[in-house]
């Protein structure tokens, strides 16, 4: 009877979590995708790579919505149990409210595993897919990105200024200045032009103009009738290196332990050289234990979490206070998640700072606990 009532409590707040991500990842996918717009429209990227870049942006969001849809997910599922008198039943059959909260302790280890996963595992692998595509990718959207009379610099080592573009995608009046050298460019003048897009490749044609080449201050010009430009040389302006977020859990220990010469043990036995490390520095080492603690150390709230929803079950809804109890527990909720939050940036290179941010849920944890039993404990009859 008990495995059949914790069995259903436990399908009620994974149906509720399940519909609440889902739903609320969405809506920030879809904002977030409006944002990833400039792929296309500023950095000239194609609509195959916007659309794989911005998909594989969804575990991210997801993991980083996680704690706060699992706090919301246990908080209304207990409320809701509470307000239906449907808590009276676990009470009736035996079932001890400290004993009630150690069971939803124990749930939420799977919550803390998928969270690991999503954050060790799972999103550092999308996002670095993600910025493969951008690595890989040709700028092959010329003519999205070039606008009348505006000096677009999305390209790395090119200038482009077009004065008028038709329908046709005719350009008219063209300005180009492409760096070759630190001190050598070419600047080129043309009178009419069009893109052309065949094979992957983007050149462009230009007619009736100028090229004027600099070396070292000394220059030489040609005049054309008509010229080719391969566009498909030029990278985009898009950082394509991999970033911390998007280096494997391995790496990052792997760099910790090299930058901070701690004796590796037989679990890192290979790892690679500080130079061959990719931002593998010493002025990433902040950045390598802040990324480190957000993919460690925040699943390990998720218990504080389980615990402060399970407040609820101290006070009856009869109580005249109940409302108010249940607001500042839900507020308490959220200040734990954004204290969870701002920890991150506050660890350092510094190993005893480090230590006071890794104990901070686990005095959390055992402070609310020792509450619950405090709240929870019989009082003693005195004949």
């Amino acid at each position: 009877m008990k495995k059949l009532i914790f069995k259903k409590f436990a399908k009620d707040i994974f149906q509720f979590f399940l519909l609440v991500s889902i739903s609320i990842s969405l809506i920030v996918w879809v904002i977030q995708a409006v944002n990833f717009l400039d792929i296309v429209t500023e950095d000239g990227h194609g609509f195959r790579v916007y659309f794989l870049y911005t998909l594989l942006s969804l575990p991210k969001i997801f993991s980083k919505i996680l704690p706060f849809i699992y706090f919301v997910s246990i908080f209304y599922i207990i409320l809701k149990y509470e307000n239906n008198n449907e808590l009276i039943i676990f009470w009736t059959i035996g079932i001890k409210k400290l004993d009630f909260v150690n069971i939803l302790l124990i749930f939420s280890i799977f919550y803390i595993i998928l969270q690991l996963l999503l954050t060790t595992f799972v999103v550092p692998k999308t996002l670095d897919k993600a910025r493969s595509y951008i690595r890989s990718s040709n700028l092959d959207l010329y003519s999205s990105i070039i606008q009348e009379k505006k000096f677009i610099d999305a390209v790395k080592d090119l200038t482009i200024f077009v004065e008028e573009k038709n329908n046709n995608g005719e350009l008219k009046n063209i300005f180009l200045k492409e760096k070759i050298k630190e001190n050598e460019y070419q600047i080129i003048f043309a009178k009419k032009g069009i893109i052309n897009n065949k094979n992957n490749k983007s050149t462009l044609l230009l007619f009736d103009g100028k090229i004027i080449n600099n070396t070292n201050d000394k220059t030489n010009s040609i005049e054309f009738s008509e010229t080719e430009l391969n566009l498909s040389k030029f990278s985009t302006h898009t950082t394509t290196h991999p970033k911390i977020q998007e280096i494997t859990t391995y790496d990052l220990f792997a760099c910790i332990v090299n930058l901070k010469n701690i004796p590796s043990s037989f679990i890192i036995d290979k790892f690679k050289t500080k130079k061959t490390l990719i931002n593998c520095q010493m002025n990433n080492i902040t950045i390598s234990f802040q990324e480190t603690f957000k993919r460690i150390i925040l699943p390990f709230y998720l218990p504080v979490l389980t615990l402060i929803a399970s407040l609820i079950i101290i006070k009856s809804k009869d109580d005249y206070e109940f409302f108010k109890y249940k607001i500042g527990l839900f507020i308490f909720g959220v200040i734990t998640i954004i204290i969870s939050e701002i920890s991150i940036r506050y660890s350092s290179s510094n190993i005893i700072e480090n230590i006071y941010l890794v104990s901070l849920p686990i005095l959390l944890f055992l402070f609310i606990y020792i509450y619950f039993k405090i709240k929870l404990r019989k009082p003693v009859m005195i004949n």
